[in-house]
């Protein structure tokens, strides 16, 4: 049984030794290199750490990124990836959560890190590279190792302004990633390209993927998905066969047409979540790679990566609702009502709650939020049975499949009526001028604002949208935008949105 991950680097390290591991636009490590950098870091950085703590790693996601984590996991720890490019501020509250004295980064990052003001110790990955491996440290730490023990810290938004931290350990990923690869049919011939930062979850399919089955990972430079024709030259040139990646970053290369210059006709499996994939947006990719295995994912940080899945097996049109499928092995996914009741109609909207290895370990140094999000299934009354809330809404359709509605708080109550905001985004995609649309409710001034992307004026939208929904549902204000604004994890940014609203009102 494995029970931790540095298992997967070691198997295909062994099997692999000269294979490309990990490729950026200026460096690559072979498996077997980065078995050898990672235990060399690893018994560095056990002279600062002891087991169990967060190695704070102040970086950009590159090659040398990688060897730093998995030197993280030898020394018994868990990382937590700071990218040099959040607002000082953010970083921080994150080391203030984080408790550490040390950082560790790059001179390349000097700079950078100059911002935070960091008064611990700072370690430079260029000088722990210079020492030699002590398996005998190595061998001792792992001794002590056990499969609940965490494995990274991901921090996500916390509805207070402070950032919550969720940790995550190595027997949710392996049980995870285990499904993840059989499911998806991921060996070691596949090319994953690595769309997603590392300090979210999504990256951890690109990398946990690759260490289990001996897949290369293209690790894409971010400047890319704003440069449509470079990305697609280095997806061909890179012959990337698998991409997980963000709604909002496939809507890039639809939005421009990117297929018209050039079409990366060696992707094989193309696997999206973070929002709701728009289906004009999915039928011009499904159009251009018709031999593709499309798969909609979904699921919250908490519950490491992703909770269920639904593989594209039919013709959707503009405004039908694609699903989100079925839960993944090992995993109870169910829908609960306002009551606590269990929902089982089709059509009646329930909260997705959780259960399983796949949950956290919490947020870390947070223990109240903890026990608000990790709760105990209040369908059991027999044993401990914690599962995970997510605050969204779903429901069943006439086939049984289960179906993404909205968030409860997207839920609004609006001219006496109860109403989903999500419903009024599903109806204008509808229409075919309209490229990407986002709702918001100004609930002091009681009007629903829709942002849209598209050529199309306000009244004939106001037109159109009543041929899809009643008159109450129909936004009271339409703001009409170049491009959405998109958050870090390329979902679009509803706090600028209001935020850009608010100020014009």
């Amino acid at each position: 049984m494995i029970t931790n991950v540095l298992e997967y680097l070691e198997a295909s390290a062994a099997k692999y030794p000269d294979k490309t591991a990990f490729a950026d636009l200026d460096s690559a490590c072979t498996f077997e290199e980065l078995r050898q950098r990672a235990r060399r870091l690893g018994t560095a950085l056990a002279e600062h750490f002891l087991p169990g703590n967060p190695v704070p790693v102040f970086m950009e996601k590159s090659v040398d990124t990688i060897g730093v984590f998995m030197g993280a996991v030898y020394a018994g720890c868990f990382y937590v990836m700071l990218d040099t490019k959040q607002p000082a501020a953010r970083i921080q509250q994150i080391l203030e959560i984080l408790d550490s004295d040390v950082i560790v980064t790059s001179q390349k990052y000097e700079k950078d890190l100059e911002k935070l003001e960091f008064r611990g110790k700072v370690l430079f990955t260029e000088e722990l590279d210079q020492g030699a491996e002590d398996s005998f440290v190595l061998d001792r730490i792992r001794a002590q190792a056990v499969d609940t023990d965490p494995l990274y810290g991901i921090f996500t938004s916390g509805s207070t302004g402070v950032p919550k931290g969720v940790v995550v350990g190595h027997r949710s990923v392996i049980d995870f990633i285990d499904c993840f690869i059989e499911l998806f049919h991921i060996t070691s011939e596949d090319v994953m390209g690595n769309q997603a930062p590392w300090d979210f979850d999504v990256s951890v399919k690109d990398i946990y993927s690759g260490l289990k089955t001996g897949a290369t990972v293209q690790i894409i430079p971010k400047q890319y998905f704003s440069i449509p024709k470079n990305l697609l030259d280095f997806l061909v040139d890179r012959e990337v066969t698998t991409i997980v990646w963000a709604v909002s970053a496939m809507c890039i290369i639809s939005t421009l047409n990117g297929f018209t210059y050039k079409v990366p006709d060696k992707i094989k499996k193309v696997l999206f979540s973070g929002e709701v994939m728009p289906i004009k947006h999915l039928n011009i990719w499904r159009k251009y790679l018709s031999d593709t295995m499309f798969v909609n994912i979904y699921g919250p940080t908490e519950i490491t990566c992703n909770c269920t899945y639904y593989v594209v097996d039919r013709e959707f049109q503009p405004g039908d609702v694609l699903p989100m499928g079925r839960a993944f092995p090992n995993e109870k996914v169910f829908l609960l009502d306002e009551e606590d009741h269990l929902v089982t109609e089709k059509g009646v909207n329930g909260e997705i709650c959780v259960a399983g290895s796949a949950l956290a370990l919490g947020y870390y140094r947070n223990p109240e939020q903890t026990r608000k999000a990790f709760v105990q299934n209040p369908l059991n009354n027999r044993y401990l049975e914690p599962i995970y809330r997510t605050g969204d809404l779903a429901f069943y359709n006439e086939r049984g499949e289960l179906c993404f509605a909205t968030r409860k708080d997207f839920q609004i109550k609006h001219m006496g009526h109860r109403i989903e905001l999500g419903e009024i985004e599903t109806a204008m995609d509808k229409i075919p001028e309209i490229r990407r649309s986002l709702c918001i409710y100004d609930q002091p001034k009681n009007k629903i604002v829709a942002f849209y992307e598209g050529e199309i004026d306000r009244k004939t939208l106001s037109r159109s949208l009543v041929k899809y929904v009643p008159n109450f549902m129909v936004p009271n204000v339409f703001v009409q935008v170049e491009t959405m604004p998109l958050t870090k994890n390329g979902k679009i940014d509803r706090k600028e949105l209001t935020a850009r609203y608010q100020e014009g009102r």
